[in-house]
């Protein structure tokens, strides 16, 4: 399992997690891996925080430390058992992908977690550009279909 933050100016960490999650396991990444990526990445405090819906990330000790940050970036909330309308989600499918195209493919999983830190780091610049550039699209497509499939 990883846990990863990237925006449409630039990719962050991609941090591999030893154990299931748990709100106070979330919480240790945060301060270290989110506030300095937004920090750098969004100096100008316009920068939005999203993530899906996992417990962990709704737990009350991660919901009150995004709520003490708010004054450095915005959090994004996206409501309980709402469509997954998080561009990670295709980053990470086109990350896999790339991982498993290696040669050779990798066979462990400490060679899959270099495969996909060094996938990760191989990204384009600007590859993020375009799938936070959908996100209105996206959204239009939720909203005619009334939150069902799109």
């Amino acid at each position: 399992m990883e846990w990863d933050v990237c925006s449409w100016r630039d990719m962050g960490p991609l941090i591999r997690l030893e154990t299931t999650q748990t709100g106070d396991r979330y919480l240790s990444i945060l301060p270290d891996h989110l506030h300095s990526f937004m920090s750098i990445v969004h100096f100008d405090e316009l920068g939005q925080f999203q993530q899906d819906n996992a417990t962990h990330h709704a737990s009350r000790v991660a919901t009150k430390w995004l709520q003490e940050q708010s004054s450095d970036f915005r959090h994004f909330h996206w409501p309980p058992k709402s469509p997954e309308m998080n561009i990670i989600e295709d980053i990470r499918y086109a990350l896999l992908h790339a991982a498993k195209k290696r040669s050779p493919p990798p066979r462990t999983p400490m060679d899959l977690l270099t495969a996909l830190q060094d996938s990760w780091c191989e990204f384009p610049p600007g590859y993020l550009q375009t799938p936070v550039e959908s996100m209105p699209s996206r959204f239009a497509s939720l909203l005619r279909s009334c939150g069902g499939p799109t």
